[in-house]
């Protein structure tokens, strides 16, 4: 008899699991339970040994663990991509970020930017460096902690402009999510599943993870903000 499957992942697909995996279950009638985290923290936790059937993490962050021998590399799957979004709170002045020249300019005007950790706050550091305002506005950065939300930041007035997952910021009451970044400064990460190395029950993961991949969570993903890959 197949256990509940037990999964981590990062908080920008949380939502969208939840969804999935409900689909899934009435669909086997495997049971499955997630627990979504800051994506550093989940990565730490099955780095050190803490026992999981799978993991959705970017995937970078999944690749480096197959490579130190935790999860299971021919298991493996692309699952959705998600883009970084810009917000505001509510009633505040709605920058324009249209162009990356534009984007460039809303950020230095900004009081308190607001980031998260994990790859999109990593590569915004990086695109920061490029524009070359990294010294610049370092002293107006605010990073979110792991597991919480860049909105909630803008909600409190601890920052005036946010940038995160979209997938992460859509659903939170008193922000304005103004869209994507603009192409020629877009950001995107790619989320993977892989099985941990050895797990005790492969076919029932497995099964899972091909149905998180397929044609049939597609919808799903665009309604939680995401694309299919």
């Amino acid at each position: 008899m197949t256990t509940t499957i037990r999964g981590i992942s990062s908080m920008a697909s949380r939502t969208l699991l939840a969804d999935l995996v409900e689909a899934f279950s009435k669909r086997s009638g495997v049971p499955v339970s997630f627990v979504s985290v800051g994506g550093v923290d989940a990565a730490r936790r099955i780095d050190e040994g803490e026992r999981f059937d799978l993991a959705v993490l970017d995937s970078k962050a999944i690749d480096k663990l197959i490579a130190n021998g935790k999860l299971d590399g021919s298991g493996k799957a692309d699952l959705f991509r998600s883009d970084v979004g810009v917000a505001v709170r509510v009633g505040a002045g709605q920058p324009n970020i249209a162009t990356a020249e534009a984007l460039r300019s809303a950020v230095l005007g900004a009081d308190r930017i607001g980031y998260s950790t994990g790859p999109s706050g990593v590569e915004l550091m990086a695109l920061f460096e490029h524009w070359g305002i990294a010294a610049e506005v370092k002293g107006r950065l605010v990073q979110a902690s792991p597991g919480v939300p860049v909105g909630t930041l803008l909600v409190s007035g601890a920052a005036t402009l946010g940038f995160q997952q979209m997938s992460e910021m859509i659903g939170i009451q008193g922000i304005q999510l103004i869209g994507p970044m603009p192409p020629e400064a877009r950001i995107t990460t790619v989320f993977s599943a892989a099985p941990l190395a050895g797990g005790q029950q492969p076919a029932a993961v497995g099964d899972l993870i091909r149905f998180l991949a397929s044609a049939d969570a597609t919808d799903a993903k665009r309604r939680h903000g995401m694309a299919a890959v």
